[in-house]
């Protein structure tokens, strides 16, 4: 799939500026920091287990998630950020890998956060990438999804660092991804919107793989 290779391939490229550029993020975006407490929150409340943050980037969010008590651990396409990673947050597991085909068993995980790295999926793809995230949560596990909104994909092809890169980033109304979530075998609990009158809105999507019936 060439625009898994044009995603790597740039990220790849900028790792080093985005890591810098986004080091203080969670921070500066005080609305952004609060939906990773509560994801936090949520997996402790089913009595935790590990954590998948998909598409982890520098590993700044996986890294928040430990402070939170949470036993994450993060996943990237990109093999430089993920060595940038490992190299900044010495006490958090990081490993390559893409969300369109997670090496992860079955029932395995308590949550799974996908932090602005499903916009990098294409409509056709995302479908196939939640029945992943369905697939490795355990009944009851907790998923959590940040995106931008909006009704357009935009190509980049300048990093953060003015380096050439070629990544689509593709906007999204909240309905469609909850749409989306339902049909993957989600129940949908709460969105997030976020800087809905601002240039650049956001949301975040919470849902839940439902519990197995009991026996």
């Amino acid at each position: 799939m060439t625009w898994l290779t044009d995603t790597r391939d740039s990220y790849d490229a900028m790792a080093a500026d985005y890591a810098e550029e986004t080091r203080d993020l969670l921070d500066r975006r005080l609305h952004v920091r609060a939906g990773v407490v509560l994801f936090a929150d949520l997996v402790r409340a089913i009595d935790g287990g590990p954590v998948a943050d998909v598409g982890c980037g520098p590993g700044h969010t996986s890294a928040l998630l430990r402070e939170l008590g949470v036993d994450a651990f993060g996943i990237d396409l990109s093999p430089a950020m993920i060595e940038i990673a490992r190299r900044e947050h010495p006490g958090v597991r990081f490993e390559v890998g893409s969300m369109t085909e997670l090496e992860l068993a079955d029932d395995s995980l308590a949550g799974v956060l996908a932090w602005w790295s499903l916009i990098y999926i294409p409509d056709e793809a995302v479908p196939e990438v939640l029945g992943q995230f369905h697939r490795v949560l355990r009944p009851g596990g907790v998923l959590a999804v940040g995106f931008h909104v909006g009704d357009e994909s935009k190509i980049e092809t300048t990093g953060d660092g003015n380096q050439r890169v070629q990544t689509y980033v593709h906007h999204r109304r909240p309905s469609r991804v909850a749409d989306w979530i339902r049909e993957a075998g989600f129940t949908m609990e709460a969105q997030h919107l976020l800087d809905p009158d601002g240039p650049k809105p956001g949301a975040i999507l919470f849902a839940r793989r439902p519990a197995a019936p009991p026996r």
